[in-house]
């Protein structure tokens, strides 16, 4: 009893709470210190990080336009079967929304949407509400049949049926060269509209020959800054960084200079009697490889020499003296140990040549353009954010496989940067 009695005491403070009790509050305590310290920073990566890429995201499958513009028409291709051209119902609910949509100056809009799906819907719709601004009444059937006899068609008002819905995988599917049909059925897109898996695939060679170049480039200067002495290794430090003290559109602009039919490199070739005549060193993937390599070498360079300033110089040291040749001891002892390095640099170039859009488009042809322009291009000049939120959504997934594909065969947490 004395025993139990002392062993309460020493259990408890004089107020009477239980140590347990005071250490979980002092816990707690700590946690909420904690979350406070790193709140900020948190709300900031959620709101120029995470919040714009989900809105990017819903963007690629949001489908509002037609069923904002046309809420009865859809209503009344809720009670369609789909089998036959819709009959008067529909086509005097479709007459009731495009008076409203002349007053709002929509109608063009909405067609523009339809003409995604179904080429000419544009000039379509435009002639439909030019008969509604004609003025009369019904039967609106036989009237918009006779202005266009595609308004009779069942393929037609089932595209616009599937067009009412929210949310549409059309923007995504076409990202990937495929459409669905009348039926809802998924087949690989029409030739002249197939063009964004080649530009998918052109965009991850290029980003390719960036990567490997950069890596044989880079490679034996981070070596190099890794043995030198730390006074030569600074000035050599100093003259890879320089390049981050002008902007892409600089670097990118000199390199026009350089390498223009009239510019310094062929009157160079020209001197030294290399060539005969100037060399078309631009606007093609010579120059664009060339001017993201130099803009991409230091992002290469820099994890590599992390990596390299790591390994003890007496390993090197214990395989020569071991038997093994300066060539063997390299290639089996030094170079695995920088293969970390190697794939954060390479994943880090390769992921930031995805996104080049300045450079391909000054220095590269047509047929360097890489899916930036394109999500340029349908943002600034067609106006179709879902078609370039699409586009940014799939290279997003693309980053992230081959993200997730590095960590299982290297692990980002054997990368050391520092």
């Amino acid at each position: 009893m004395a025993v139990a009695a002392l062993k309460g005491d020493a259990e408890s403070t004089l107020d009477g709470t239980s140590l347990k009790t005071k250490l979980r509050r002092a816990e707690r305590l700590n946690r909420a210190r904690s979350f406070s310290l790193v709140a900020p920073l948190l709300l900031f990566v959620l709101a120029v990080f995470a919040l714009p890429i989900g809105l990017m995201l819903l963007r690629s499958v949001e489908n509002t336009e037609v069923r904002d513009a046309l809420p009865k028409t859809m209503t009344a291709l809720g009670q369609w079967d789909g089998r036959t051209t819709p009959g008067e119902d529909v086509f005097a609910a479709f007459a009731d929304d495009l008076v409203q949509t002349q007053k709002d100056r929509t109608t063009a809009l909405v067609g523009k949407r339809i003409n995604y799906e179904v080429p000419g819907a544009r000039s379509r719709f435009l002639k439909a509400g030019r008969l509604i601004d004609a003025g009369g009444g019904g039967p609106w059937k036989e009237k918009f049949v006779a202005s266009d006899a595609e308004w009779g068609s069942v393929d037609f008002w089932a595209i616009m049926k599937r067009a009412g819905n929210t949310l549409t995988p059309y923007y995504l599917l076409t990202s990937l060269d495929l459409r669905q049909d009348a039926e809802g059925a998924i087949k690989k897109n029409f030739a002249d509209y197939s063009i964004f898996v080649d530009i998918f695939i052109r965009t991850i060679w290029i980003s390719l020959l960036v990567t490997l170049a950069t890596l044989v480039l880079g490679y034996p200067v981070a070596h190099l800054l890794a043995i030198l002495p730390p006074r030569h290794a600074n000035v050599l430090m100093i003259l890879v960084l320089l390049p981050f003290t002008t902007s892409i559109l600089v670097r990118t602009t000199a390199w026009i200079v350089l390498l223009q039919s009239n510019g310094v490199i062929n009157d160079i070739l020209l001197a030294l009697h290399l060539t005969t005549e100037r060399v078309q060193l631009i606007f093609n993937r010579f120059g664009t490889v060339l001017a993201m390599t130099h803009i991409q070498l230091p992002f290469t360079i820099l994890p590599i020499y992390s990596v390299m300033k790591s390994i003890p110089a007496s390993h090197l040291r214990a395989a020569r003296s071991l038997g093994a040749g300066p060539l063997t001891a390299f290639m089996t002892v030094y170079m695995p140990q920088t293969l970390p390095g190697v794939g954060a640099g390479c994943l880090l170039t390769f992921i930031l040549s995805l996104g080049y859009y300045i450079t391909p488009a000054l220095v590269g042809g047509p047929q360097d353009q890489m899916v930036s322009y394109f999500v340029a291009l349908y943002t600034n000049r067609e106006m179709n954010w879902g078609q370039a939120s699409a586009l940014g959504g799939i290279l997003l997934l693309i980053t992230l496989a081959l993200y997730t594909v590095f960590n299982r065969l290297v692990g980002i947490d054997k990368v050391k940067l520092g």
